[in-house]
């Protein structure tokens, strides 16, 4: 993955990317392309990774206060919640927007 990001980086420029402290995110084995600089979250701080707000909105309007029969209907909802949010591009937009981001 960090591979096909380097490549998408222009030339002479570098990316950094934010990521959450995973393990596999910090892997010493990792292969970190030497145009791209890994900056971990601070531990528990999921108002600063967009993602998570992600997952809250789609539990927030579409899973929560359901009772599941199985797995295949927790993966159907899942599904079903995804894909009304990926058709909402403006939703995911708002969703992850950081006006921080945006003052450099």
């Amino acid at each position: 993955h960090l591979a096909e990001i380097a490549a998408a980086v222009a030339p002479n420029a570098h990316a950094v990317l934010l990521l959450d402290q995973a393990g596999w995110h910090l892997s010493d084995r990792l292969e970190v392309p030497p145009n791209i600089t890994l900056v971990p979250l601070p531990p528990k701080c999921p108002e600063l990774n967009p993602v998570e707000n992600t997952w809250q909105f789609l539990r927030d309007n579409w899973l929560s206060n359901r009772v599941f029969h199985c797995y295949d209907d927790i993966v159907d909802h899942c599904c079903r919640a995804w894909n009304r949010l990926v058709e909402q591009p403006w939703t995911i937009m708002s969703i992850g927007l950081r006006d921080w981001a945006h003052r450099f």
